[in-house]
């Protein structure tokens, strides 16, 4: 798997020689730091943990800063990427000419919170009747039996958005490793600043 921890910057469009508009997601992927590995010998499975931007020593606490051998600076993002593609030293930094001929990627990220929501807007119910002195414009309706008994699962009123939710397929328009941006066609979970995951497609 092949995979680095990158912040969406915001979306615009591109244009091919044809004048044919893309629209596109940037996201900016600076350079990702080893921080540690682990074996199947010591914790049985293969991975790499790979961390992303600096966080300062004094707002850190004892417990977080031991994950971090002494030559490297703390991260502020961590995360472990099962079965890495290629062999890399622990302070060594992976950056985005790693995504090169890579023409697909999936997006992993928190989506947009978007609160406590009734039915319609949460599950896209239809709604009652709109006529004049009907009383269930936007009312749930019946949640179960006539014993009282409601299913789990029952599609109710309830918060909305900030899950984590995978794009899969975006097709890759540019890699540009100098100024550390990757285009993507398409949207990606998430709000500007949002931290993602970018990873090799896994379907294509």
């Amino acid at each position: 798997m092949l995979g680095l921890i990158g912040k969406k910057i915001g979306m615009t469009q591109v244009f091919d020689e044809q004048g044919t508009q893309t629209p596109v997601t940037v996201i900016e992927v600076e350079p990702n730091v080893v921080i540690g590995e682990r074996t199947p010998e010591k914790h049985g499975y293969s991975a790499v943990v790979l961390g992303y931007g600096v966080r300062r020593k004094s707002r850190i606490r004892k417990p977080y800063a031991g994950q971090f051998p002494e030559s490297i600076d703390p991260s502020q993002i961590l995360t472990e990427v099962k079965d890495f593609d290629g062999k890399y030293k622990l302070g060594e930094k992976i950056g985005l000419e790693t995504f090169e001929g890579v023409h697909f990627v999936d997006v992993r990220g928190i989506s947009k919170g978007k609160g406590f929501q009734g039915v319609m807007k949460r599950h896209g119910f239809a709604g009652g009747p709109r006529t004049h002195g009907s009383l269930v414009h936007r009312e749930l309706g019946s949640t179960g039996l006539a014993s009282g008994k409601v299913f789990k699962g029952t599609k109710m009123p309830g918060r909305m958005g900030a899950e984590r939710k995978t794009v899969q397929n975006l097709q890759v328009v540019k890699v540009d490793p100098q100024a550390a941006v990757l285009l993507v066609k398409g949207a990606v979970p998430g709000r500007r600043g949002t931290t993602l995951f970018v990873a090799k497609a896994k379907k294509k």
